[in-house]
């Protein structure tokens, strides 16, 4: 194999290099295989047949764990951990030196966690990779994370339903207000927001983004990202993006009442404002807004739509089943799309339908899945819902009010996802609850 050219923050995988593994590793037991044949290889050559080889295989994250005796090395893959290999101690220790180099950590601190990062080309294609350390029991565990360009779509390819994709078009079109999307980490709120700012970003406007970190570098829009120790935050760093005459606003996290108000004062004043929130819902947007200390009366107004979403497997193409519901599961259907909006067209939901069932194949590592695709559910305010966010009602009280005003719930945007063949019932009851 050719060698890997070194460079200051990054490595070079040339395009013959990353043919030769892409022909060798098709699965993960072609992955654990790699790695066991190429242990003699020196420190820079395993970790570029590991980063590589999890690249291929869809990976979003790279673990290496220490145990007692030994330490493995764990990808993930369509949000779920899998098992590669183990390393002894002296492996181990190397590969974690090579990687803290590279990604700026220093050498000789184990005792508390760093964050760094590094660049990768892999062929013709760029790759950051963001670094954490942490230390453990055994010795520091390491965790790559693997931010793919590739990985980031259009709005169209979102797999949203037909009246959800015109609702998010709408309402990223207007000129002001507020766009908030809910989640937890790792739902896929950060690719939601990009595919937003990829579609509104145009020469006439001027797009500005304070990140923690950057994740995706996006053409024609300029990001920024927090620096606490040099004092800019997201609320002093939102300040000061106000002042650069923004169109549109992207604000990574909103953490703080100083951060809510800013980002609710600019939504008032002509801008638009995208950011993320951790709330449980769609509704709980606004009553985590208020236990921030912001006012109703600068929330309701200031709010154009709050979004919810969570990540689920798709089955695999290549192996799935459709197979005839049981009686129990046509019940658990039946109930969880009952009283669905009038304009939601869904297939006929009758006994003896047929639904996808998770298989196993190489192709998705004996899973039965392979990618992954969001479901959603969108808050939309209108002149009722901005009324009734002035009283400060609980998220319940405003759910309720959302659905008999058309809102349709994950749970039912992910039932309807399994009766169009493209998830399964075990994983929406994984991710949502009744």
């Amino acid at each position: 194999m050719e060698e890997v050219k070194k460079i200051t923050g990054g490595i070079i995988i040339s395009n013959e290099a990353k043919k030769e593994i892409e022909g060798q590793v098709k699965g993960i037991s072609d992955f654990k295989k790699k790695i066991e044949s190429s242990l003699k290889k020196n420190t820079t050559e395993i970790w570029e047949i590991i980063i590589t080889s999890a690249i291929i295989l869809d990976s979003s994250d790279i673990h290496i764990e220490p145990e007692e005796k030994r330490s493995k090395l764990r990808v993930r893959i369509d949000g779920v951990l899998q098992d590669i290999f183990y390393f002894d101690s002296q492996i181990r220790q190397a590969l974690i030196s090579r990687v803290k180099l590279l990604s700026g950590l220093k050498l000789n601190v184990t005792d508390r966690p760093q964050d760094g990062r590094f660049s990768i080309l892999l062929g013709d294609l760029p790759i950051e990779m963001r670094v954490s350390s942490l230390p453990a029991e055994y010795g520091e565990t390491i965790v790559l994370r693997i931010l793919n360009p590739k990985k980031l779509i259009e709005v169209e390819a979102m797999g949203l339903r037909k009246d959800l994709l015109e609702t998010f078009l709408q309402q990223i079109e207007k000129p002001n207000g507020m766009i908030i999307v809910t989640g937890p980490t790792g739902s896929g709120k950060s690719s939601t927001l990009y595919a937003f700012l990829k579609k509104i970003n145009n020469p006439e406007i001027k797009v500005i983004t304070i990140e923690d970190p950057i994740e995706y570098h996006l053409e024609g829009i300029s990001q920024t990202q927090v620096d606490p120790a040099k004092g800019y935050n997201f609320s002093s760093g939102l300040r000061s993006i106000m002042r650069q005459d923004p169109d549109a606003v992207l604000v990574g996290e909103i953490r703080d009442l100083e951060t809510a108000s800013i980002a609710l004062q600019a939504a008032l004043t002509g801008h638009l404002v995208f950011s993320t929130l951790h709330a449980n819902d769609a509704a709980g947007t606004i009553p985590r807004l208020l236990a921030l200390e912001e006012k109703p009366s600068n929330i309701a107004p200031a709010i154009n739509m709050a979004i919810a979403q969570r990540l689920v497997r798709r089955v695999c193409s290549k192996c799935v089943k459709m197979e005839k519901a049981s009686p129990e599961e046509f019940t658990e259907i039946k109930k969880a799309l009952q009283n669905l909006p009038e304009n939601i067209k869904i297939p006929t939901i009758s006994q003896g339908m047929k639904i996808p069932k998770a298989k196993g194949c190489k192709y998705c590592n004996s899973t039965g899945y392979k990618g992954r695709v969001a479901i959603f559910e969108a808050l939309v305010k209108d002149d009722e819902i901005e009324r009734f966010i002035l009283t400060s009602p609980a998220a319940s009280a405003l759910n309720d009010l959302a659905i008999k005003k058309g809102m349709v719930p994950m749970r039912q945007d992910g039932f309807i996802k399994v009766l169009e063949g493209i998830t399964t019932i075990d994983e929406i009851d994984k991710e949502t609850t009744e």
